[in-house]
């Protein structure tokens, strides 16, 4: 599909990486507020969530806009911190490594979730599957040094193994 590969494209190059941080989540956020849960404007390019976790340092609710990888059927959610390519892990990373409980709205509907940092053998399987979901991730991964965290997110309450 030419529009996919045309937006695969632009959201690789750096100027989307600065400008899509600030602009995206805003968006996404007051969509989402406005159609109760029903739309994610960045959701019909890519499935996405509004994860709602708690802040590492604040201890706060923070609703986070992300775009995700579905599996099992919408039963469990890969959630690739990339950071649009810029450096630094994304603040929602170090609430979930500090907090795993979250929630996260799917499809209107929101669902109790418990996060899971993919390491190792597990990662790499992941990783490769995520670069076939979206293969911009690997333009992100290549402009910065450090490795983008993967979470595993299951329903809370669910065997939180790989599916």
């Amino acid at each position: 599909m030419i529009g996919v590969r045309l937006v695969q494209k632009v959201s690789s190059t750096r100027g989307f990486a600065k400008v899509a941080p600030h602009l995206i989540p805003a968006l996404d956020r007051a969509v989402h507020r406005l159609t109760r849960g029903k739309v994610l404007l960045s959701a019909q390019m890519l499935p996405g969530v509004i994860l709602t976790s708690t802040g590492a340092r604040s201890g706060l609710p923070r609703r986070t806009p992300l775009a995700c990888m579905p599996e099992d059927g919408g039963r469990t959610w890969i959630l690739i911190g990339s950071n649009f390519g810029r450096p630094g892990h994304p603040a929602w990373t170090a609430n979930l490594l500090a907090h795993p409980d979250a929630e996260v709205s799917w499809k209107g509907t929101d669902i109790p979730v418990t996060a899971r940092l993919l390491e190792g053998e597990e990662r790499a399987a992941t990783w490769k599957t995520v670069l076939g979901f979206w293969p911009p991730y690997a333009t992100y991964q290549a402009r910065v040094e450090r490795e983008i965290r993967l979470f595993r997110i299951v329903r809370r309450g669910e065997d939180p193994a790989p599916p």
